[in-house]
């Protein structure tokens, strides 16, 4: 056996099932591993794709995604992904072949020390130097990928030692316990939340990630606080309960702020700053805070806490209702806003103008999707309206990468979590721009059979960019470009391929292309003026007194 067969039979030990990526000539001996193997490798068409899948993977799963490449470009372009998994605490490990240790010494063909590449975006990253440490660093990797806040880490492995005999076997992986909230901090949170009289809970990634849906709603519900979520803690309590408030989270004024401007105090649940600056609902650090979490909370003068409660977030909040006497205490204003914020999305509900406007685009799709569908959001103005206004049953039925906030993201994305749930209709929605810059990996979709929707919101330009631009500067440069025939682009790989032409096409034919048994792509040209509109709009919103 070489360290290339112990790593994959490590892997496999890891409960691996799916390693993304492409085949070079330092990483040939796992491959020829892999060949063996149990895990299915998938061959994509850019390292950035393979990296995306793993993200995706591993932000579902909640198991590590693996993804692979050679060294020098393939390395870099694993990057991006990798990235956007860390700072979106999504489980992830990268493997990286690398020259032989022979080589580095000297300037060499493709070298970089990706060891230190990789430091800055991954939470530890090493290389395997001898043949017999491969099964403590492989463990060590999925260990601390998997743990409390997950995110990427990477394993680089020179080709010399990949070929190198060796004798050992995978660890044993240990159990990790649950680990519970301190009485006294239960006791503080319980008198705080006793005593307010117009409290807010903010939810974000980590309660998904604790599985704590079912606790956080109950917890809303027997206490009549409202809720609000980020974009990355979309469904963790429905979005038709009549508490919710839906997303917060844009960069502008929105309803949702009347709420933070009148709250007594934020009970934040399994919020990571990253998610949404505190500095944008708390900008003078007046607000009392609560922070509720599997860790302590980050430093940052608008997010000092008064209580942290620190443990397993579901006996957090269990614990706290416990202990609380406010249970019937009704919330002020929290009914009212709902209805003003539910208003605004249902009025978009029968517009029949073209271009359509975006709002109704993702009203439409709300409509077409089922509870436990996905639908995975690549970054641009399209995903400022699919955050305002696509709104969730279920946990991790949209996907929205935030922390980093990577174009490119939605194919890749929506392979992996067809993946995962192959029997749920998986949307991936895009703007033309980021649809150009991994559409290559639908051939990758229709190769491994993962048959998913891609939706075009076309404008022909960077529109979140002129948004910006236009909101700055009263005008924008340097944001259009033209585009290809996206029917007959789909259709030349084999694909199905649909435009629309009128609001009233939408749902056939979203019903239609989730129906078929191959990879889908709809062309819609899309209304941005409603960004600008938008704005305007938002910039004269008053909270009611």
């Amino acid at each position: 056996m070489n360290t290339a067969e112990l790593l994959v039979r490590c892997l496999e030990n890891e409960g691996v099932r799916y390693i993304f990526g492409l085949p070079g000539e330092e990483n040939l001996a796992v491959l020829k591993a892999l060949t063996n193997s149990s895990i299915q490798f998938i061959t994509t068409r850019h390292e950035q794709g393979a990296a995306f899948m793993a993200d995706v993977y591993g932000r579902l799963t909640g198991k590590a995604g693996v993804c692979l490449s050679t060294l020098g470009p393939g390395a870099t372009n694993l990057m991006t992904g990798v990235a956007d998994a860390n700072l979106d605490g999504a489980p992830l490990v990268a493997i990286t072949g690398q020259v032989g240790t022979d080589r580095m010494h000297i300037e060499s063909h493709q070298y970089l020390d990706l060891v230190a590449m990789f430091e800055p975006v991954t939470k530890w990253n090493a290389q395997i130097v001898r043949p017999s440490i491969t099964p403590e660093l492989v463990r060590r990797a999925f260990k601390l990928a998997q743990t409390e806040k997950p995110g990427a880490v990477h394993i680089d492995l020179p080709e010399n030692i990949a070929a190198m005999p060796v004798v050992g076997q995978p660890l044993t992986k240990d159990k990790q316990e649950k680990s519970y909230a301190s009485y006294q901090s239960l006791n503080e949170a319980a008198a705080l939340i006793s005593r307010a009289n117009n409290p807010l809970i903010l939810v974000g990634n980590g309660a998904l990630r604790a599985n704590a849906s079912a606790a956080l709603t109950e917890f809303a519900t027997r206490l009549q606080i409202p809720v609000t979520n980020t974009f990355m803690g979309k469904g963790v309590i429905p979005y038709t309960h009549p508490l919710a408030l839906w997303t917060t989270g844009l960069q502008q004024r929105d309803l949702i702020t009347c709420a933070f401007e009148e709250t007594d105090l934020v009970i934040a649940v399994g919020y990571d700053l990253i998610e949404y600056s505190p500095k944008k609902w708390n900008p003078d650090g007046k607000t009392p805070i609560i922070h509720i979490g599997a860790s302590y909370a980050e430093i940052d003068s608008s997010y000092i806490p008064q209580v942290e409660v620190v443990g397993d977030i579901s006996d957090s909040l269990m614990e706290i209702v416990r202990r609380s006497d406010r249970q019937g205490k009704p919330t002020p204003h929290a009914c009212g806003l709902r209805a003003e914020i539910r208003d605004d999305y249902e009025q978009y509900a029968s517009d029949d103008s073209y271009p359509i406007k975006p709002q109704k685009l993702v009203y439409d799709l709300r409509q077409v999707m089922g509870p436990d569908d996905i639908l995975i959001s690549d970054v641009g103005a399209h995903k400022m309206w699919i955050a305002r206004h696509y709104h969730c049953d279920r946990p991790n039925t949209c996907i929205i990468s935030n922390g980093f906030a990577a174009m490119g993201i939605a194919i890749p994305g929506a392979l992996a979590a067809k993946l995962v749930y192959p029997d749920r209709k998986i949307v991936a929605a895009t703007g033309d721009g980021g649809f150009m810059m991994n559409c290559q990996e639908l051939e990758t979709a229709l190769r491994v059979g993962t048959a998913f929707v891609t939706i075009i919101f076309h404008d022909g330009g960077y529109g979140l960019i002129e948004w910006k631009q236009h909101n700055h500067y009263n005008e924008s440069a340097f944001i259009k470009f033209s585009n290809p025939d996206f029917v007959k682009f789909a259709e030349s790989m084999g694909l199905k391929g649909y435009r629309i032409e009128s609001a009233k096409q939408l749902i056939p034919t979203l019903k239609e292309a989730l129906a078929q048994d191959v990879p889908a792509v709809i062309d819609c040209p899309v209304d941005y003026t409603e960004n600008l509109r938008f704005s305007k709009k938002a910039g004269a919103i008053s909270c009611p007194v």
